[in-house]
């Protein structure tokens, strides 16, 4: 409705609490999209090859810059999605200024391999971004990479537990600029550099000498990662504003995942504190508890900071959610901010009433912002203005029914709505339908038990 005094003299509006922070220009501001690496790492999901494509064409359409292709021909399927997607993007299904991100460890290995998948696709290494990491932590530098670093050094294995961080600490540097450096010889112009993987735990010092060495080594973006979703707003102003200030002008990604809960507040955090690329995933998912969700981030940084992303098309993100979640098996929360099923629905008589006057007085943005739809469910908390309200929106159906809409009969249907909700609820339905939904989430991977019957399996086939 129209409200005389002006709608903005009604309220105290949320974004004028954080017009005055430190943000890139709208258009600086670009979308990395994980979905197709970090998202498939989610157990139990397996996109095939078509649906790979699918989810690469809806990515360019909403209007993300860079898509993250993970590890191209690392299985037939990789390499059938790697296929599909290099053909949409030459034939502009993908459009041409979507940059595709192939992803690699700091392995020479790796980099062969993908180098001669381009070679065998006619594609010029120039014509892709590689993303290559290492760790950051001093707990991941010696313990995870410390064999690989030791042979790397001409070192035995055994010196594992002896060799002082700062031995580790060198060589793991000398083998992300060495890698980068052969990228730079084989044609590879556009080359972020991981710095590191478990970065949040990290010291800081150290992380700037990484990213240095790497940016010296001709690394043209910087990634920082909080690979176990530890950071909090304040973690991640501590690093991203002295990484900002070591690194200068180079662009800066900032990757979060969601362990506490914290990856959309955290990611908009590192955008104000000098990241200007934010990695994200369609419906957060990912290992664990997921990563950054797109839907959460672009409207968070709307809604709350008055950051229009441009040609970002905000309307489709629903329709984006619907198709991840289908493709994946993994259902988003019915309460999921901005793309949940009942985000925009109400059920509570209070809420109802406020919600027949105008959305806003329940709501800050239209649903159809981010392609919802408002409506009215009904049940055990619902009151008369919803139930009269929805009525009267379909009173020619009831005309046709020779059906009288009065408040009695509003009563009467309010009344059966009760009833009805009750009598589930007696019945035990919510739990039929949890107990189902986990039984089938346990269907979409191969649980322990499982794992061993293939090997007997497969054992008893060998003739073991």
């Amino acid at each position: 409705m129209e409200f005389p005094e002006g709608f903005e003299n009604l309220i105290k509006e949320p974004r004028s609490f954080t017009r005055d922070l430190k943000f890139p220009a709208a258009d600086k501001i670009r979308i990395l999209d994980t979905t197709l690496r970090d998202g498939e790492q989610c157990p139990g999901v397996a996109f095939t090859p078509n649906q790979k494509l699918e989810i690469a064409k809806s990515l360019s359409a909403i209007g993300v810059h860079i898509i993250d292709l993970g590890f191209p021909g690392g299985s037939k399927s990789d390499e059938d999605a790697f296929d599909l997607i290099l053909d949409a993007h030459r034939n502009g299904e993908i459009s041409e200024t979507t940059e595709l991100l192939l992803t690699s460890r700091a392995n020479r290995n790796d980099i062969d391999h993908i180098l001669r998948v381009l070679l065998e696709k006619g594609l010029n290494p120039s014509e892709v971004t590689f993303f290559v990491f290492t760790s950051g932590s001093d707990l991941h530098v010696k313990y995870k990479l410390g064999k690989t670093l030791l042979k790397r050094e001409g070192k035995s294995e055994n010196a594992l537990l002896d060799m002082p961080i700062e031995f580790f600490r060198n060589a793991n540097i000398r083998m992300l600029t060495e890698i980068i450096e052969l990228l730079k010889e084989r044609g590879v112009e556009s080359i972020e550099a991981g710095c590191g993987e478990d970065g949040s735990r990290a010291d800081i010092d150290y992380i700037i000498e990484l990213a240095q060495s790497a940016i010296k080594a001709g690394a043209t973006r910087i990634a920082f990662a909080d690979t176990i979703g530890v950071m909090t707003p304040q973690s991640v102003e501590f690093y991203f504003s002295r990484l900002r200030k070591a690194i200068g002008d180079i662009p800066l990604v900032t990757h979060c995942h969601d362990d506490f809960n914290l990856a959309t507040i955290n990611t908009i955090t590192a955008l104000g504190n000098g990241a200007d690329i934010a990695t994200c995933t369609v419906n957060g998912i990912g290992e664990r508890a997921g990563n950054a969700a797109l839907h959460s981030v672009v409207g968070a940084l709307y809604a709350l900071y008055n950051i229009l992303i441009p040609r970002f098309d905000y309307e489709r993100l629903n329709e984006l959610s619907r198709l991840v979640e289908n493709y994946s098996g993994i259902p988003l929360k019915v309460n999921e901010p901005i793309v949940g099923h009942n985000v925009y629905t109400h059920e509570s008589g209070i809420h109802s009433a406020g919600m027949v006057i105008d959305y806003r007085i329940y709501g800050h943005v239209a649903p159809q912002l981010y392609g919802g739809k408002s409506r009215f469910i009904f049940g055990k908390h619902s009151g008369r203005n919803a139930v009269k309200h929805v009525l009267s929106q379909n009173s020619d159906i009831l005309k046709n029914e020779e059906i009288m809409l009065d408040d009695d009969l509003v009563d009467r249907v309010l009344k059966h709505v009760k009833e009805t909700r009750e009598k589930n609820q007696r019945e035990k339905s919510s739990e039929r339908i949890i107990q189902r939904y986990y039984q089938v989430m346990d269907k979409l991977g191969i649980n322990e038990d499982e794992l061993i019957k293939i090997a007997v399996l497969v054992g008893r086939e060998r003739g073991w």
